[in-house]
């Protein structure tokens, strides 16, 4: 491991790690793309932490902001000016280009989780930086907001559960058979299905109280799954899921759905991220639309790049 740090006059500091030195409230951060270098810039301010990025570094000389994680960006930790971001941003891409890399792939984390997303995206379009991919993730957002949806809503989906002959269990996990599920599932209906199984083992098993699985049961029969992880520790990000397309069951989606509501509940989180909603080509307005049932709100996820 080696540390670079220059500090300017106007009193920062720019840190730069090259293995993975803190770990962070953003989980996935904690597992890089195993077999690339890692670079971990941190901004700083009389040593105290203003803004960070890492990034993944593969054998093309490509820096990736966490390729293997839904997003990776800059995370701002405290009070910055437009300026100083900049700069922040100037002095990460220079670094990198001394050090011989070809390209910069950052995919940046929608609004509800990094309330400087517009500035961010502001400064990056202005640093001749060029959008790749645009996601939109819905979400609902509020605490209170959460346990009001739930107390609304209480009646109506017991009532759906009892018409439909089913249950949904929120559990922890004890063993990955529903992994194979899904993948089996989402295959049968035609989706590509990307999903590493070992990976999310392993992030499982070091932080088993940040994964959750909810469960549609028929009987003793799973015929639904959903994978629930806490991405912050304010926030639950709706991952995987799958329903058995051979069984036909009322109202299904909706009932994983408000579970994980209670499982956001429970947890006291203050956001729940249902995820993007996109075909191959197009938006997915099915999906748009049945989500737009249990969202207050929407933030694009866009990757950035730069050719250095």
């Amino acid at each position: 491991m080696t540390t670079y740090k220059k500090e300017f006059s106007d009193g920062y500091e720019l840190r730069v790690d090259s293995s993975f030195l803190e770990e962070r409230k953003y989980l996935l951060a904690n597992f890089p793309n195993p077999g690339d270098d890692l670079l971990d810039f941190i901004w700083l301010k009389k040593g105290k932490e203003k803004a960070s990025i890492l990034f993944s570094i593969n054998s093309d000389q490509i820096a990736k902001s966490l390729p293997l994680a839904p997003f990776g960006g800059f995370f701002i930790s405290d009070k910055l000016s437009s300026e100083s971001l900049e700069e922040f941003l100037n002095h990460v891409e220079f670094y990198l280009k001394e050090k011989g890399i070809k390209k910069i792939e950052l995919t940046q984390a929608p609004k509800p989780y990094e309330i400087n997303h517009d500035l961010i995206a502001y400064l990056l379009f202005k640093n001749k930086f060029e959008q790749e991919q645009v996601l939109s993730h819905q979400f609902f957002i509020g605490k209170k907001k959460i346990k009001k949806f739930l107390k609304k809503e209480n009646s109506r989906y017991q009532s759906r559960a009892k018409d439909a002959g089913v249950i949904v269990s929120n559990c922890s996990i004890n063993n990955f058979n529903f992994l194979q599920d899904i993948r089996a599932w989402n295959q049968q209906r035609g989706y590509h299905v990307n999903l590493d199984e070992n990976r999310i083992i392993q992030q499982v098993s070091e932080y088993p109280d940040r994964y959750f699985l909810i469960s549609l049961m028929q009987g003793e029969v799973a015929i639904g799954h959903s994978l629930a992880v806490k991405l912050f520790p304010e926030t639950i990000y709706y991952f995987l899921s799958a329903i058995n397309p051979r069984v036909q069951v009322k109202y299904g989606g909706e009932l994983m759905l408000y579970n994980l509501f209670k499982l956001a509940s429970e947890e006291k989180v203050e956001i729940i991220d249902l995820g993007s909603s996109d075909l191959e080509v197009s938006p997915n307005h099915d999906l748009i639309f049945f989500k737009s049932r249990f969202s207050n709100d929407i933030s694009n996820k866009i990757t950035w790049v730069k050719n250095l």
